[in-house]
């Protein structure tokens, strides 16, 4: 992969743990913890909270677990973006929106031991959640798209 390439990823990386944490101070800065705030009416609400376990709050207080599997995490990502051999604009960006989201929730756990999370969707039973989730599931999406779809072509092409 081109150098240009490479920033361009860790751009979009790094604008997704920008709009995180401006996000989640704003948050912090402008409600109380459990406060909850209609965005838009019978869709989104804003709900503050902290999670100091993973989705669905399972394993509530593993801090060192969380540490352990993000470090790992960050790691085969970094591998898989930088690495020409899976170089692709589809597998790239979802590596990237992946490892902006970790990098983001990462950022609140090592800072304040929980992960601030403040999306609300009002239609449906979810879970809370942030624009790190966010990201984390739409890049894994972009990854599964390409491992199904696109992947197996260039398998074929060889043969």
């Amino acid at each position: 992969m081109k150098k240009s390439k490479q920033v361009l990823y860790l751009l979009i990386s790094i604008f997704v743990v920008a709009l995180d944490q401006w996000l989640k101070n704003y948050i912090v800065s402008t409600m109380r913890v459990g406060e909850v705030k209609n965005v838009i009416p019978h869709v989104l609400s804003f709900y503050y909270l902290r999670n100091d376990g993973a989705a669905w709050n399972i394993l509530s207080g593993q801090m060192w677990l969380f540490y352990l599997i993000t470090i790992a995490a960050i790691i085969v990502v970094i591998y898989y973006l930088f690495n020409p051999k899976y170089a692709n604009p589809l597998f790239d960006t979802g590596l990237a929106l992946v490892l902006g989201g970790i990098v983001g929730n990462f950022v609140d756990r090592l800072h304040l031991k929980y992960v601030i999370d403040m999306f609300q969707l009002d239609f449906v039973n979810f879970n809370i959640f942030n624009i790190a989730d966010s990201a984390i599931t739409v890049g894994i999406i972009l990854v599964f798209i390409y491992i199904l779809f696109m992947d197996n072509d260039k398998k074929f092409e060889g043969k």
